[in-house]
């Protein structure tokens, strides 16, 4: 199996085309490869066994689904599925050509991780083309070993290598959510600003949902090659494969995990502000139980009738002030007998 790198690099930019070709070579069947340009590879035939044709085409240019239908002998459906730019994950034999609909990481610049971007592969053990829309980091790190003579020596490696490239690269969309759920989780409560905190989970729990959206299906589509695979895949490449589906179950696990650690958050994070508010309420509440018979007696000296007691007494103000403290002082020892207070 291939080295993953530890962290995702930037896409460099894309040269400009060639026709629909991004890049193409011709795999040498010792881990390097020779480029070949597109009139070069449109009249491409094996001049041996190891040899392999890799075509990476940019399938919005005009003319491309007559140049698959015509060249490749492609059905008007295949040929469609190949260039649609709104695909689930899917994978699915023609005779002895396997067409694969894979998702990955969309690592561009200003892109969000769930914003995965779709390739189609299509292979019939001597040549395979892969056809993206958007700028995708995969093909061009394998274009580069193979350039160094690192890169995968025959045609089923190949496609062994893209599927496991696009799907280890998910893992870092995972562990970033993961990272920001954890610093999340530590804050102390003085540091929280819970607000903040609602909004990026609010972002992680569509992250999560998004990415499985994708992932699921892209699963489902591994194992069914392990079940119908072509001749040309070897059984080092569909042990590869299924090691590659494992890794898949494991990160959809994680999303599940990350999905359910931010509900955790969320509540914890609802649940404290309603006890904050709550005992906010009760604190007013025990003021306003405390001063209601006060201002109703206050209230009730106040009105301008005659007969009211004290008007010409200049104790009265005292007396009153003396009676509405021992009657504050009764209301705290009651309320602390209730265990109010």
């Amino acid at each position: 199996m291939i080295a993953v790198p530890t962290a995702a690099a930037p896409a460099s930019s894309d040269p400009p085309a060639d026709g629909p070709l991004l890049f193409g070579c011709v795999l040498d069947g010792h881990g390097g490869c020779s480029n070949v340009d597109w009139q070069t590879a449109q009249h491409w035939k094996p001049a041996g066994n190891e040899q392999a044709l890799w075509l990476h085409l940019d399938r919005v240019y005009d003319g491309l689904d007559d140049w698959l239908e015509d060249r490749l002998d492609l059905s008007e459906a295949t040929a469609e599925l190949l260039l649609s730019n709104e695909t689930r994950p899917r994978a699915f034999c023609v005779g002895e050509s396997l067409i694969t609909v894979l998702r990955g990481i969309n690592f561009n610049p200003g892109a969000e991780p769930e914003d995965m971007i779709a390739m189609q592969i299509w292979c019939d053990g001597q040549r395979l083309i892969t056809l993206r829309r958007r700028r995708l980091q995969t093909p061009r790190d394998i274009h580069a070993e193979l350039i160094a003579g690192n890169g995968p020596s025959s045609i089923g490696d190949l496609f062994t290598w893209l599927l496991e490239q696009m799907v280890a690269k998910m893992s870092h969309a995972i562990v970033d959510m993961n990272d920001h759920i954890d610093a999340m989780e530590d804050q102390s409560e003085d540091e929280r600003d819970t607000d903040a905190m609602l909004t990026k989970i609010a972002d992680i729990r569509r992250n999560c949902l998004a990415l499985k959206r994708y992932m699921s299906p892209q699963h489902e589509a591994l194992q069914h090659i392990q079940k119908s695979p072509p001749s040309w895949l070897t059984e080092d490449n569909l042990a590869d494969i299924r090691e590659t589906g494992e890794r898949l179950a494991r990160y959809l696990d994680d999303l599940d995990v990350s999905k359910e650690s931010a509900l955790v958050l969320q509540d914890d994070l609802n649940n404290r502000a309603a006890a904050k508010m709550n005992q906010t309420m009760y604190m007013l509440s025990i003021v306003a139980a405390i001063f209601l018979p006060l201002g109703f007696i206050t209230g009730l000296l106040g009105i301008n009738v005659g007969g009211m007691p004290g008007v010409d007494s200049g104790y009265a103000f005292w007396l009153t002030v003396g009676m509405l403290a021992v009657m504050m002082g009764l209301q705290f020892w009651i309320f602390r007998k209730l265990k109010w207070l």
